[in-house]
């Protein structure tokens, strides 16, 4: 349930910079959900392997070059979803930078559901 949860609002966060951002396009809410699931799988079983094979890039960079992975996925995405356009690199790193943003507002850390929530209960 969660995993359908954060798809649905990535897929929405998804369509709405679409909306702002002049040089992305997505067809309509179906190419934003298919955009969503598309991204996530190659953040799951793409993006370690580049971040890996770019190790020293990312440390010479002090991990600036982590921005330009996130920007390749998001135009990997632009080339295998037919209704998602970008118009060139830099709207692929700006809508990435954007996106991930968004994700951290909106969804906050739920990285870690050991984390404690609220540091004065401890005393």
């Amino acid at each position: 349930m969660a995993f359908l949860i954060r798809w649905i609002v990535s897929s929405v966060m998804v369509f709405l910079l679409a909306y702002l951002l002049p040089g992305v396009e997505v067809k309509d809410f179906i190419d934003a959900l298919v955009v969503a699931l598309v991204l996530s799988l190659l953040n799951v079983f793409v993006r370690p392997v580049l971040i890996f094979l770019t190790i020293p890039a990312t440390i010479v960079t002090l991990g600036l070059f982590l921005f330009v992975i996130n920007a390749a996925m998001i135009w990997l995405t632009h080339l295998i979803v037919d209704g998602f356009t970008v118009a060139n690199f830099w709207w692929a790193l700006l809508f990435s930078v954007l996106l991930s943003i968004l994700n951290s507002l909106v969804m906050g850390d739920n990285q870690n559901p050991n984390r404690r929530r609220n540091s004065s209960s401890n005393q």
